[in-house]
C-alpha cells in the first residue's frame, strides 16, 4: 500500500506544484486522508518539492543557461534583455527568501490547517477571477520594470500559506501588472527554482535523519512519479496558457474548497 501512496503523492505534487491550485494544500489534504508512517510529512514534502524543481529545471534548462550567461556577461558591463531578467528574478526571490527563512517555523505550525486552507483556495481564486476578467495581457517578460518584479516577488511571500499556490498568486501578480498568461507563466517558474532550491537546503539535514535504508524504494518512487508528472504538467500548462483564460483553475478551487467545507462541517 506505501508503494501506491508514494506514487499517488507523486503525481499530486508533480500535478499541483505548477498548477495553479496549491501544490503544498493538496499535500495537506493527502497527509489527512492518506498518512504515510516511515517519514516526517514536512520532509517528504520537501523531497517532492525538490523533485519538482529538476522538472522545471529541466524543462527551461535551455533558458536558464542562456540567462546565466548573460547575467555573467552583465558583470563586465554588457547589458541584455536576458541579463536585465536574471537581476528581475534575483530581486522578485528576495521577499520569499527572507519571509521564509525567518516564519517557516510559524507557518509550519500554525498554518497547516484545513480552515486555512479553505480561506486561501477561496481568496485566490477570486484574485483569479478578478484579474482575468478585468486584466489586459499585452506586455512581455521584457516590458518588465525593476518594481513589477519587486511587485510579484512580494507576492510570492502569500505562497508560503498552505493553499495559495506560489504559481497561482505569482501569476496573478504577473498578469496584474499586464503580462501575457504565458510570460506570466515563465516567469513564475524561473523564480520557482531560488525559492524551492532554498527550501531544500533549509530541510536537507531533517530529510537525511528521517531516510533509512527501508525507505530508499519508496523515495525513489515517490520522486520519479514527481519528477515526470511535473514535467509534463509545465508543458501541458505553457501551451494551454497561449490560448485558454485560467478561470477554469479558480473554479476548481472554489469547488475543491467547498468540498473541504463540507467535510469540516459534518
Amino acid at each position: 500500500m506505501e508503494y501506491i501512496s508514494v506514487i499517488i503523492y507523486g503525481i499530486v505534487q508533480g500535478i499541483t506544484e505548477f498548477l495553479p491550485i496549491s501544490s503544498s494544500g493538496h499535500l495537506v489534504i493527502m497527509h489527512q486522508f492518506l498518512p504515510l508512517d516511515f517519514i516526517n510529512e514536512i520532509s517528504f514534502d520537501v523531497f517532492l518539492h525538490f523533485a519538482s524543481l529538476l522538472a522545471v529545471i529541466y524543462f527551461f534548462k535551455t533558458d536558464l543557461f542562456r540567462i546565466i550567461i548573460a547575467w555573467l556577461k552583465s558583470l563586465s558591463g554588457k547589458k541584455s534583455d536576458d541579463a536585465r531578467l536574471a537581476n528581475y528574478l534575483i530581486v522578485a526571490t528576495i521577499p520569499a527568501a527572507f519571509f521564509g527563512y525567518f516564519f517557516a517555523d510559524f507557518i509550519e505550525n500554525k498554518l497547516r490547517s484545513l480552515v486555512i486552507l479553505v480561506v486561501m483556495l477561496v481568496l485566490i481564486a477570486l484574485l483569479f477571477i478578478f484579474v482575468e476578467k478585468r486584466g489586459k495581457f499585452n506586455r512581455e517578460s521584457r516590458d518588465l520594470s525593476l518594481g513589477d518584479a519587486f511587485f510579484i516577488g512580494l507576492a510570492q511571500v502569500l505562497a508560503l500559506i498552505p493553499g495559495t499556490s506560489r504559481s497561482g498568486i505569482t501569476i496573478i501578480a504577473g498578469m496584474s501588472r499586464a503580462l501575457k498568461r504565458e510570460e506570466a507563466l515563465r516567469f513564475s517558474f524561473l523564480m520557482s527554482i531560488p525559492i524551492i532550491f532554498g527550501a531544500f537546503l533549509t530541510k536537507a539535514s531533517d530529510i537525511g535523519h528521517n531516510f533509512n535504508s527501508s525507505s530508499i524504494l519508496l523515495l525513489i518512487l515517490a520522486f520519479l512519479s514527481t519528477f515526470f508528472t511535473a514535467f509534463f504538467t509545465i508543458k501541458f500548462f505553457m501551451n494551454f496558457a497561449k490560448k485558454h483564460s485560467l478561470l477554469p483553475f479558480a473554479y476548481y478551487r472554489i469547488i475543491l474548497a467547498f468540498i473541504l467545507l463540507l467535510y469540516l462541517w459534518f
